[in-house]
């Protein structure tokens, strides 16, 4: 049995999906709102990655997790997983990591996950994946307005990679040792800029869209109403100062997926 975090998120609905083609028994942690979209071959056990004390049912008996960064007590959540026999932890992190900058926002939160699994006692493997293909599916508002697409850093090359390569290392993390103690991380084949994935929707949608790039400044202020300040100033410090080569694709998918 694998319990998935965030089973019905990009990621984590791969994870599901992938594990259940693979045979395996897979429940999914929910929040007691995410069972009408999950298969009728997962277990909803209802929990709250915020509150350890409330993991215990969807712990008991699983044999690995699929676990999602950021949440108030991850040394909690991993100390549950661990009193409870789970043997393999997977856990999902970031490409922002990849520079160890605590003073970024994002990157300290992430940071501070990776190093409660690795002090946990349970074996773990840690992924980092660059931006999310899926990602795109923001521009869905916009295109149901017309065909101009407006999108921040859009001079950035990106090497973009599908949720569904992040779950098959994932799954493949959590069904073997051979990947216990180590750190991923995880690309696309290829740096693509905001322009780029435009075209590639325009010739799969059969549209004529076309990217309106927006300046930085109109970037911050957008953003600035949509998150704290110290949240824009991480994406900022992200695509501008690129301290983790954001468009150099890594071969590890393909080197441990044999694809």
């Amino acid at each position: 049995m694998y319990l998935v975090a965030g089973a019905s998120g990009n990621v984590g609905g791969e994870v599901v999906a992938a594990l259940l083609a693979a045979g395996e028994r897979v429940r999914a942690l929910t929040r007691g709102d995410g069972h009408a979209t999950l298969s009728p071959e997962v277990e909803a056990v209802v929990g709250d990655l915020d509150k350890p004390e409330t993991l215990v049912k969807a712990l008991t008996g699983v044999h690995g997790v699929f676990l999602l960064p950021g949440y108030k007590d991850m040394p909690g959540v991993l100390a549950q997983a661990h009193a409870l026999g789970v043997a393999r932890v997977v856990q999902l992190s970031g490409f922002a990591t990849e520079a160890g900058d605590a003073n970024n926002a994002v990157t300290a939160y992430m940071l501070d996950s990776e190093q409660a699994v690795t002090n946990s006692g349970v074996p773990w493997t840690i992924l980092r994946p660059l931006d999310f293909m899926s990602n795109a599916l923001r521009w869905i508002p916009q295109l149901s307005e017309g065909d101009i697409v407006r999108e921040s850093f859009a001079d950035v090359a990106v090497a973009v990679i599908d949720p569904f390569d992040i779950a098959a290392v994932a799954v493949a993390a959590l069904t073997s040792d051979d990947h216990d103690g180590r750190t991923y991380m995880l690309t696309g084949p290829e740096a693509l800029t905001a322009a780029d994935r435009v075209a590639v929707l325009a010739e799969a949608l059969r549209r004529p869209l076309r990217l309106d790039a927006m300046s930085d400044a109109e970037s911050r202020a957008k953003m600035s109403d949509e998150m704290p300040a110290k949240y824009v100033d991480a994406m900022f410090s992200f695509y501008r100062d690129d301290k983790v080569q954001i468009s150099k694709p890594r071969p590890t998918v393909e080197q441990l997926l044999g694809r």
